[in-house]
């Protein structure tokens, strides 16, 4: 798993790449919970299973001076890989709202822009109001 600066300084080398062929970038932050692909992240701390609205605008910020719009940020927010009971995965989609917010009052931006492309990984199980929301 790299860190937030090493994970940056590579998606910002492919959105580079991939930006003059008219590609889209996904970048994921934070941690997703459960256990994918030999990755078991069950024991991670909970305040690690949400990200922060400031490391989602620091993704903004490094990202959208390449390529406005072609990138999505997949943030933690609760979710978790896998399937599980109801009741047993506590999902925070307001840290997205929050997230929103936060980067249009530091970037000025008004009105009811949402300036973040937002990707839900772990949604399996989660139920039509949880997407919704």
């Amino acid at each position: 798993e790299e860190s937030m600066e090493e994970n940056l300084d590579i998606c910002k080398t492919y959105l580079e790449r991939m930006a003059k062929i008219n590609c889209f970038l996904e970048m994921e932050i934070g941690i997703t919970g459960g256990e994918e692909d030999g990755v078991d992240n069950t024991d991670v701390a909970q305040e690690d299973l949400y990200s922060k609205p400031e490391e989602i605008y620091d993704v903004y910020k490094a990202l959208t001076p390449i390529a406005p719009g072609f990138f999505s940020i997949a943030a933690a927010f609760g979710n978790v890989h896998g399937v599980y009971k109801p009741g047993n995965v506590k999902l925070t989609p307001s840290i997205l709202g929050n997230a929103q917010k936060y980067i249009c009052e530091k970037e000025g931006i008004t009105g009811d822009d949402k300036p973040v492309y937002f990707v839900f990984h772990g949604g399996s199980g989660s139920s039509r109001e949880e997407i919704r929301e």
